[in-house]
């Protein structure tokens, strides 16, 4: 199992949506910035959104137990091998993230719990 790099490509904001659906004064993700880098491996990154998280994990699982070297989805989605391109799941402020397979093995930094 190798880390996974992930990185905030982009937060976006639909006002329509936020307008119509949103609590007052809500606004694009608070939680993450634009340029953020994050690695993951067994867990979840220090500081990562818990929700941003169950969105992406599969992919991060995959990315570190060897798909590094092949394209997700036959080929039709992605033309990188090792490169996923995902986003959180708030319809209103979805944050794009991309994910890359590394060459770095995991390591287990915490005490697992039996």
């Amino acid at each position: 199992m190798n880390r996974v790099k992930i990185t905030v490509l982009k937060k976006t904001f639909d006002q329509e949506l936020a307008d119509e659906y949103g609590a007052n004064g809500l606004g694009p993700c608070p939680m993450l910035r634009q340029g953020d880098v994050f690695f993951a491996d067994y867990a979840k990154p220090d500081g990562f959104c818990d929700e941003a998280w169950k969105a992406i994990y599969q992919y991060v699982f995959a990315l570190a137990h060897g798909s590094g070297k092949e394209l997700f989805y036959y080929g039709d989605w992605i033309r990188k091998p090792g490169v996923a391109i995902c986003s959180c799941n708030d319809g209103i402020r979805p944050v794009i993230f991309k994910l890359e397979a590394t060459d770095e093995p995991a390591t287990i930094n915490y005490q697992p719990v039996n």
